[in-house]
């Protein structure tokens, strides 16, 4: 189970983009795509297959998870995740900072 999952809420922690919210794109391995965060820009050739134009293309780069904390709403901070199994054996993740469950 992963600390970090799509769709989640994220503060960036370290680097460049440092203070910047998004939402988690997509997982790869141990780095995350996060929506206008580390925004690279890629020179591309144009394709007519896929109806792709060419130019100068901006879009998110991968960040390390380890780079990025879970944002707790309440709080208004990033926050550290454990992971807990409850009563009816299902394993959630919880904030560490207030035990809250972070999978309602």
């Amino acid at each position: 189970m992963n600390r970090i999952r799509k769709g989640d809420q994220v503060i960036v922690i370290i680097g460049k983009d440092k203070g910047k919210r998004g939402e988690v794109a997509r997982v790869v391995g141990e780095r995350v795509y996060v929506t206008n965060v580390n925004m690279v820009k890629r020179h591309t050739k144009p394709n007519p297959q896929i109806n792709q134009p060419g130019g100068i293309i901006e879009r998110e780069a991968p960040i390390h998870q380890s780079n990025v904390m879970l944002f707790n709403s309440a709080n208004g901070k990033g926050s550290r995740v454990a992971f807990k199994t409850l009563e009816d054996g299902r394993k959630v993740r919880v904030y560490r900072g207030t035990g809250e469950v972070v999978d309602a």
